[in-house]
Order: structure tokens, then sequence, then C-alpha cells
């Protein structure tokens, strides 16, 4: 009986009191969110109570493990687990808690500034860092896991050590783009010349990046398609940010237009449109001739924006409006068939008219 209720009382105990001790820990962090709401940290630190948990519960489990006496075959193998757990909750607690400080601190930074492209820009070197810290956390991890709970992997260890020069020149080689990826990503990341959030146009295609890893960068498509391109491709090739230096932006629309065109009535139906549309900033705006065919002139208008997202939307309601209005107030001017029986505009028609009268064409 006692083979069986020692271990029970003690195991049961173990875990009990490590469940009373993370649910304190958590009502805690609960009482000081509530405490000073201003500071989100505790808050973003319950999120750890799983880790913690498991850290706790495998710690107290290996520290009690002789006492159950249950004398097993298996008791080395059963404590080398729970070594290992050990160490990955730890490594995994470090990791969510790494996680809530930077989020908390970027809500502070983009709390005490409008700046959004700094803000964009500080997001962005914290996702990296959290990245690596992740990274370096999991290999120093697996590492001392595996030479603690394996003390005869020791010799291995330091006989990969006394060789790692040789086997540092292999690996460089062999791991050449994935080495120039991590790198190109940390000097995307703390050189500022792509931030997550920013509007790109890469390989003819307008969006806006949406994550930065350490090898890869994805871009979010106008229509939520999600283009994954590696890092390396933003320091070799060139690409157009549309946010750097700020998000205003000028839209154009361009018109192939006949000849007899009024365009200064289209200016001010252009002027007088703007004025009423809330994505026009009222920087600037134009309406110029940029070209001319042997059968049309090319006339563009271009107006000021505070975004990427503005700009997309009046660009389409200038064409929209634009169209309209020579469709319904100047029909000649928009372009015809040579071929085609010519529409004369008013006056030409009245000019036509030996008694001044015009007629239906």
């Amino acid at each position: 009986m006692e083979d069986v209720l020692r271990p029970a009382l003690v195991f049961g105990g173990t875990v009990a009191v490590t469940l009373l001790a993370g649910w304190l820990i958590d009502r805690a962090l609960h009482a000081a969110t509530a405490r000073h709401p201003e500071n989100q940290l505790p808050e973003l630190l319950r999120r750890c109570q799983l880790p913690l948990q498991l850290l706790l519960g495998s710690a107290a489990l290996r520290a009690t493990y002789d006492l159950a006496e249950l004398n097993l075959d298996q008791d080395r193998a059963i404590k080398s687990i729970l070594a290992m757990l050990t160490i990955a909750a730890a490594a995994w607690l470090v990791i969510r808690a790494a996680g809530a400080v930077a989020e908390n601190t970027l809500a502070s930074y983009a709390a005490r500034t409008d700046d959004m492209a700094r803000v964009r820009q500080f997001r962005t070197q914290l996702g990296m860092l959290r990245r690596v810290v992740t990274t370096v956390l999991a290999v120093v991890a697996a590492a001392v896991a595996i030479l603690l709970v394996f003390p005869g992997l020791r010799a291995v260890g330091a006989s990969l050590l006394a060789s790692a020069g040789v086997i540092g020149i292999i690996a460089g080689v062999a791991a050449q783009s994935m080495l120039g990826n991590l790198f190109a990503g940390l000097q995307v990341a703390f050189g500022d010349s792509v931030r997550i959030g920013d509007t790109v146009v890469v390989d003819g295609e307008w969006g806006v990046v949406e994550e930065i890893s350490l090898a890869f960068l994805t871009v979010r498509i106008w229509d939520d398609r999600r283009l994954t391109m590696p890092v390396s491709y933003f320091n070799s090739k060139p690409y157009e940010n549309w946010s750097r230096g700020g998000t205003e932006i000028t839209g154009t629309a361009f018109f192939h237009l006949d000849y007899a065109t009024p365009v200064p009535e289209m200016r001010a139906a252009l002027q007088e449109f703007l004025l009423g549309r809330k994505e026009w900033d009222g920087r600037s705006w134009s309406l110029v001739v940029t070209d001319t065919t042997p059968t049309t002139i090319v006339v563009r208008a271009a107006m000021s924006t505070r975004d990427a997202d503005d700009a997309w939307t009046l660009r389409c309601a200038v064409r929209e409006e634009m169209i309209s209005w020579l469709r319904t107030h100047h029909p000649y001017a928009l372009p015809r068939v040579p071929t085609a029986p010519a529409v004369l505009a008013p006056e030409q028609r009245a000019a036509a008219q030996p008694d001044g009268h015009a007629t239906a064409s």
C-alpha cells in the first residue's frame, strides 16, 4: 500500500502546489492590471501562464522525484525527460515574456508619438529582434538539454568545438544563400529601407509589407494575395517604396481625347469635383496636356492624397467623373474612329450654317 500511497502523495502534492502557485501569480498580474490599467505589461505577461505552469511542474517533479522512492529501472530516463521539459519550458517562458515586453514597449512608443513612420520602423526592428532571440534561445536550450541530460556527449561537444573553425568554413560555404538572407534581413530591419506597413511596388505588384522574417518578406497585394520574396531581393534590386519619407502621394489619371477638347473647362470641372472629395488632401492638383498623337491629345489629371489607398480611390473616381462629364457636356471631345462622321462642337456647327442656325448632325 505504501508503494502506491507515497508516490501518489508526493506527485499529487507537487502538482497541486505548482498549480496553486501558477494561479496565484496569474491573480497577482490581473490585480496589477486593475490597479494600473494604463500599464498593459501585467496583462500581457498573463500569456506566460502555460509555460510557467509547465516550468514549475517539471522542475518540482524533478526535485521531488527521489522522495517518491519508486525504484524503477527507468528512473534515470524519467529524470532526464523531466530535466529536458524544465529546460524547454524555461526557454518557452523567456520567449513568451520577451514577446510581452516587446509588445508593451511598441504600444507605449506608439502612444507617445504621432510619427507613424517611426512606429513602423520600431515595429520592424522589434519583430526582427524577437525572431533572433527566439532562434538563439531555442538553439541554446537544445544544446544545454543535450549536454546536461546526456553527459556522455560532453566529450563529443568538446571535440566539435575544437574543430569549429573547419566546420564553420564548410557550413558557411554550404549555407551561403541562407546566411545571405539572414544578414539581408538584419540589414533591412535596421537599415530602414523598408518597414512593416510600407506601401511598395515589387515586380509590378502593388501592396503593403505585412511581415519581415529572417529570410523572407511578405507583401499583401491589393487583392489579398501574398507575395513572398527573399529579403536579399530588397538589397540587390530596385523597388518602389511609396511610404518612404511620408505616406503622402500624388495620384494621376490619363485621358486620350480629341483635339477639340475644351481643356480649361475640363480643368475647372476637375477642381470643382476635387473640392467635394474627402480623399483629396488639398495640397495640390493639376490638369495639363502632356502629349499628342496624330489623332488624340493626352491629358493628365494629378491630385495629391494622404496615402496610397486614397490615391487609388481618387484616381478611379476622377476617371469616372471626367468621362461622365465629357459625355454629358462635350461628347465631341471623346476619341472617335477617324472614318466615322465627325460631331462638331456647338459653336462650330453654328458657324457652319449660313443663316446662323445649327442643324442636327
